[in-house]
This record gives structure tokens, C-alpha cells and sequence, in this order.
């Protein structure tokens, strides 16, 4: 492993990265949320195709010549660089902040897989909101990787503004292209917000974008899987982007086994629920389009677990209720930290935090309605237990009238 300094550049044939590599970026930010970039840029270091920018609102680069995956402190962007054209001439990471200042990180570092690291902290910077932390880049016929480690002031905004992009939210007029052969198709502006619904019953509309309704809509459920059954977590040092607040544990000794899953109504009145506990997985490409993709009950996937919708079909779905379920643990709720994020083709990242310390098992997150054909998410987060004969799963059908019939299940 090469350690580099500020300032220090080298090939990266020399660290022996001649394929696809990782490019992993640990952010130490305390309480206070740091956002993460790559822009892919030109010669001129300008933006020109917004398509080749990854962060939360747009996590891969045409031809997956760049992927992320965010968790928590931790993202890896996958980088290919053979599949990137001729025009992207640097890969530019950087990290963001609206909240305070770069001066409040730890120690915090940039790898590229196991060849080289480049580490930096919050004594580098002074107020700044952003820095750029380091750059692929093309060189003489070779690419070569540079440690920036430079402050920038400003956030996001002012970051893609600074490589000359342009914002979803823009009303100003843009220059009219110069038609070239070779030039890119027109790329879509890119869409910095996102969307955290605060109280319950807060409320969210999207509207569909085209005639294909919403596209592979993914509900992800996230949650501090090193968090022991009878304690909050002792720090709040792994807090960060999206809210997604954990790292990878070594083992699920003492720890919860936390289950997304949910109750749906299709347009033509028939209900039932998606879920593990029964082995009840759905179906993506037949009804009722909904289809959970796993149930790690080991801890190994840091990424949490995924639903998935087909928005497609969106005109067949009347309601979904997303929940989360305490299936092994002690209920702690405070402890887990969870959170669900509902990523949407083109649209803004909606995030709901489970953010009550109840001890039920069972918490109705959010539900998904279609109102005229337009998706509309609500914040719910009410939980619930068993009481009797009636378990935490009718007790929530109850109460939001899916009239289901329940019995005692367990995971194979």
C-alpha cells in the first residue's frame, strides 16, 4: 500500500491498477452530513455531460463506467475506467457538506483498492464546505491518480456550478450547443435535492416524468446492524449521507434481525404483503410488481435490504405500506437507527427515519398511494405490538384497513 501526501502524484500502472478497481471513501463527519461525489469532466475540467456525475441522485455513469454504493461513512465508487469515452479526461471525488464546515472531520482517508490510500482530517481545512479530495486523470497516454486534498467554499451546488454543470432547479437560459459529429446526446440537468419527510403525515407528490410511469422504484432499509439488543449505539460518529449510518459488522452475536416488508392493495382490490416471513418475496415483472429481494439475516450486507417496485405498472398499484419488523432482538428501535430511502428514477431521493425509541416490534414506515397516477409518499412511523391473540402485523393491518388474514409464521 502506497501512502500518499497532499500534492502527490503517481501512475497508476506503477501501483499495479491496470482493471477495475475500487475507489473507497471514508468520511469521519461526527453528527453532521457529508454528501460525496465524482464528476467526470473534460479537458477543459468542465462538466459537459451531466451523465458522467455519481452521487446519491444518480449512482452510475453510462456503461457502468462509474458505480456507487453508499454506506453510511463508507462509499466505493466502482471505476472502469476503460469504458469511459474519450471525452471524460479526470475523475474529480469530492465531499460536500450545508451543515458546518470540512474543519469538522476526523480522520478520514481515499484508497484505491489495496494499492494506494491517501488520508486527511479536518486540521487540512479551515471553513470550507466542500474539498476535493483527489482525481483520476489522463496524462501522456496514461492515467495517473493525484491526492488534492483541496477546500473548497461552498457545497454541492457550488461544486457543480464550479465544473460548469447545471442544476434540475436552473431557470436560466443555457447557450445553444455548437453541433459537432462527435458530440454527446443531450444529457438531463442534474437534480441535487433530496427529500426528507421530518413529522408523521408529512407528505410528498412526484409526478411522472414520461408515459413509462416511474420506473424500477427502490425502497432500501438501512439500520445500525452492530448495534447490540439492549443498548443505543455510544457514538454518533458513523452518521452521514442519506442518513445511512452504519458500517459493515463483524457478526450478528447479540444483534437484530431487522426485516423490510410490506402490505399492498392493487388497483383492482385484491391485498396481500410482501415479506420474508413466510417466504412471501412477490413478483417484479407480474403482479403485484412488488418483489423483496432478500433477507440478510447474517449482517453481511451492509447495504441493508431492498424492495423493489415496477413503475411501470404503477396504474395497477393503489397502496403500499412499507414496514419494518423487529423479527430476532430484543425490540430497541433507539438502537438501530433505521432508515428507509425510496430512490426514484429521476426524482429526488425520498428519506423517512425510523426516529422513536418505542420497544414495539412492528413499525409502519411509509406509504406509497397512487393519487390520480401520481406518487404520493407518507411519512408514518408508528409502531406497533402484539397484544393477546393479535400480533404486531394485525394490529398494523388494522389500523390502515387491509383486512388480511394472519397466522403464526416463522423463516426457514
Amino acid at each position: 500500500m502506497t501512502n500518499f501526501t497532499r500534492g502527490q502524484k503517481g501512475k497508476l500502472a506503477d501501483l499495479g491498477l491496470n482493471g477495475p478497481f475500487a475507489v473507497t471513501l471514508d468520511i469521519v463527519s461526527g453528527s453532521m452530513e457529508v454528501d460525496v461525489s465524482c464528476f467526470g469532466v473534460d479537458a477543459a475540467g468542465k462538466l459537459s455531460d451531466d451523465r458522467y456525475m455519481v452521487f446519491y441522485n444518480q449512482k452510475s455513469a453510462p456503461d457502468n463506467a462509474v458505480t456507487v454504493e453508499l454506506n453510511g461513512p463508507r462509499s466505493t465508487f466502482q471505476v472502469d475506467l476503460s469504458r469511459l469515452p474519450a471525452s471524460i479526461d479526470k475523475l474529480v471525488f469530492t465531499a460536500a457538506t450545508e451543515q458546518g464546515s470540512m474543519r469538522a472531520l476526523g480522520n478520514s482517508s481515499m484508497a484505491l483498492g489495496q494499492a494506494a490510500t491517501f488520508a486527511f482530517t479536518g486540521n487540512d481545512f479551515q471553513d470550507e464546505k466542500a474539498v476535493i479530495i483527489g482525481e483520476l486523470y489522463r496524462r501522456d497516454g496514461s492515467w495517473r491518480f493525484g491526492a488534492v486534498g483541496q477546500g473548497f467554499a461552498g457545497g454541492l451546488a457550488a461544486l457543480l456550478k464550479h465544473f460548469g454543470g447545471s442544476e434540475a432547479a436552473s431557470s436560466s437560459p443555457e447557450p445553444a450547443p455548437v453541433p459537432t459529429p462527435a458530440a454527446p446526446p443531450p444529457a438531463n440537468k442534474i437534480s441535487l435535492s433530496k427529500i426528507r419527510l421530518e413529522k408523521r403525515g408529512d407528505k410528498i407528490s412526484l409526478d411522472k416524468r414520461d408515459s413509462d410511469g416511474y420506473g424500477r422504484i427502490k425502497v432500501n432499509l438501512n439500520w445500525n446492524q452492530n448495534a447490540s439488543q439492549g443498548q443505543a449505539p455510544a457514538s454518533k460518529l458513523d452518521t452521514g449521507f442519506l442518513g445511512k449510518l452504519f458500517n459493515k459488522p463483524a457478526g450478528r452475536s447479540g444483534g437484530i434481525d431487522l426485516d423490510i416488508g410490506c402490505l399492498f392493495e392493487m388497483s383492482n382490490g385484491s391485498k396481500s404483503a410482501v415479506q420474508a416471513l413466510g417466504n412471501s418475496w412477490g413478483a417484479y415483472d407480474r403482479p403485484p410488481y412488488i418483489h423483496l429481494e432478500g433477507d440478510d439475516r447474517t449482517g453481511s450486507i451492509s447495504s441493508g435490504e431492498n424492495i423493489f417496485i415496477n413503475g411501470t405498472h404503477f396504474d395497477q398499484i393503489k397502496r403500499v405500506l412499507v414496514y419494518a419488523f423487529i423479527y430476532e432482538g430484543v425490540p430497541n428501535w433507539a438502537a438501530t437507527d433505521g432508515v428507509v430511502t425510496i430512490e426514484i428514477p429521476g426524482q429526488p431521493t425520498v428519506e423517512v427515519r425510523l426516529d422513536s425509541d418505542s420497544q414495539h416490534a412492528m413499525c409502519a414506515i411509509a406509504m406509497l398511494e397512487n393519487h390520480g397516477g401520481n406518487l404520493q409518499v407518507t411519512k408514518l412511523v408508528e409502531y406497533f405490538g402484539g397484544q393477546g391473540k393479535i400480533t404486531a402485523h394485525q394490529a398494523m393491518d388494522e389500523r390502515y384497513n387491509f383486512g388480511l388474514n394472519w397466522k403464526a409464521g416463522r423463516k426457514d
